[in-house]
């Protein structure tokens, strides 16, 4: 039997957590890397390399690649040879309680704070638990006697993409996919992975997909070496279909949407077909580390050369000051047009707006004047050391839909700043209003928030990341999604590459496509 400390496991979690909170993979950066080189939509492109860009900002600086550091999930396999212990003694922590603490100390790092995003009684009260604990523990017992431990850390966004379907076993797996996708906007922020699991039970199919995103990506080595399994030639036909919908990066038009397809498969019963999908967001984070009793296991810095050498330049954007701006200025931005926010802007996200919108509703006034004013939903990491402001990237514009109209009718908001593209109902509202609603990167969110200069709470303390703060920004990037006449680049933008896909098939192939 071999005996594995309790506290080596705990500091495995918290230094591989730490680790993939700044570290890209490797695969999914050269993968990215390509698409970027390969790709023909500009602004598919431009928000590749922000996130590039940001990717190895993080690397060089040990900050999270994003403010949604996630939810963790762990994957255990514990050999049946081994003991869980404490010094001499038998273990004092229980396996979920030694993976919380890993997640604890990771998350109150003072050297580089994580954002809590966990809620506790989540059907009601939604308290943040402060140090993003409990985790999500998943274990097998194996032979053996060495623990097998895979950490993921997932965002938010990306984990409300999840889908789920029981499909009778004559239906289409692909054609169910190419349905859903489109459905699921861009608020898991692609080019990413989609996870799919394939069989089992429910709850088993779940399980499948999401375990299935920790594998390396290797598509474009399966295509140059040719599909030899029903599994591999379904992966290869869902790849090239949902990148032949021409969605995008961010959701923006363009070649890439995924850079792999994931799919692992169970045994299932005669009268059903389990299908589950979980897509994997710009801010992929995973690692794998083995324990063997010798002591707590470490990654290796990847070689950041690995990551490409590229600059983000501001300056072919159109300059905007926030403290003068007009309804009138506003209306004369046309969609995809990339702008540089400079002055003063206001936060609030999920919460506030609900807490805004119950006062308006009471009729209240409001602790926060908006009459002018853009507001940036977002819930920024803690800053560290000498920073204003820990990455700040924005969060799924959609969520705050329902509020939209209100928030724009009762307090004269001039516009928005989110991630991803905005429902009809929004979309009617900014017309209506003449607002606009402007994006900034998912998976960028270090490089944004280099552009906060100042920052101060202004209400809502008790919400924390989610409470209302004031921003001074210079040069923060910004990309027009929905103008004041109701026009958004998540509708035109995949609407054009799809068609531009099909017409180059046609013709002779699309190069990432066709490789």
């Amino acid at each position: 039997m071999v005996n594995i400390q309790q506290d080596d496991l705990v500091e495995s979690v918290r230094a591989a957590l730490q680790y993939i909170s700044f570290y890209h993979p490797v695969d999914y950066i050269t993968n990215l890397a390509r698409a970027y080189d390969l790709e023909q939509s500009p602004a598919a492109k431009d928000a590749m390399k922000q996130i590039l860009v940001n990717s190895r900002m993080c690397a060089e600086g040990h900050r999270p690649m994003c403010q949604d550091t996630g939810i963790v999930t762990i994957f255990i396999k514990l050999g049946l040879e081994c003991h869980l212990v404490k010094g001499t003694g038998a273990a004092t922590m229980t396996l979920q309680e030694m993976c919380d603490e890993g997640v604890r100390r990771a998350w109150l790092d003072p050297d580089n704070k994580l954002r809590g995003s966990i809620l506790a009684d989540p059907a009601f009260s939604r308290k943040n638990t402060k140090d993003n604990t409990p985790c999500v523990v998943e274990v097998s017992l194996v032979k053996g006697n060495k623990v097998d431990v895979t950490v993921a850390a997932k965002g938010g966004g990306s984990e409300a993409k999840s889908r789920f379907v029981m499909l009778n076993p004559s239906d289409s797996v692909v054609d169910w996919v190419l349905r859903t996708i489109p459905t699921m906007g861009a608020g898991w922020c692609p080019p990413g992975m989609l996870g799919i699991g394939i069989g089992g039970t429910a709850e088993k199919a779940m399980l499948l997909a999401k375990q299935s995103l920790m594998d390396p990506i290797d598509m474009q080595e399966l295509k140059a070496r040719g599909a030899k399994t029903n599994i591999e030639k379904l992966r290869e036909e869902i790849y090239d279909k949902v990148n032949q919908l021409g969605i995008g990066a961010q959701g923006l038009g363009g070649l890439t949407t995924v850079l792999d397809v994931k799919i692992l498969d169970w045994p299932t019963h005669a009268a059903n077909l389990p299908v589950a999908m979980i897509p994997n967001c710009a801010a992929t984070r995973h690692a794998h580390v083995v324990l063997d009793g010798s002591g707590p296991a470490y990654l290796d810095p990847p070689n950041l050369e690995s990551w490409p050498k590229l600059t983000y330049d501001v300056h072919g954007g159109k300059r905007v000051n926030l403290d003068t701006l007009t309804r009138e200025e506003i209306k004369t931005w046309k969609p995809g047009e990339v702008l540089l926010l400079n002055g003063k802007l206001l936060t609030g996200r999920d919460a506030a707006h609900k807490r805004m919108t119950d006062m308006l509703n009471r009729g209240e006034k409001l602790p926060v004047d908006f009459k002018g004013r853009i507001i940036y939903y977002v819930g920024p990491v803690d800053p560290v050391h000498d920073e204003v402001v820990g990455p700040a990237g924005p969060t799924t514009a959609t969520r705050m839909d329902k509020f939209t109209r209100q928030m724009l009718e009762q307090t004269g908001l001039l516009g928005m700043i989110g991630k991803a593209e905005r429902g009809v109902a929004a979309i009617d509202a900014i017309r209506d209003n003449e607002a606009v609603y402007l994006i900034a990167i998912g998976g960028a969110a270090y490089l944004v928030s280099k552009a906060i200069k100042h920052s101060r709470l202004v209400a809502f303390e008790d919400l924390g990341m989610e409470g209302i703060y004031e921003f001074e920004v210079k040069d923060m990037p910004v990309t027009v999604a929905v103008d004041t006449k109701g026009s958004s680049v998540h509708i035109t933008g995949p609407e054009e590459w799809k068609e531009r896909i099909a017409h180059s098939l046609e013709v002779g192939g699309v190069s990432i496509l066709g490789q």
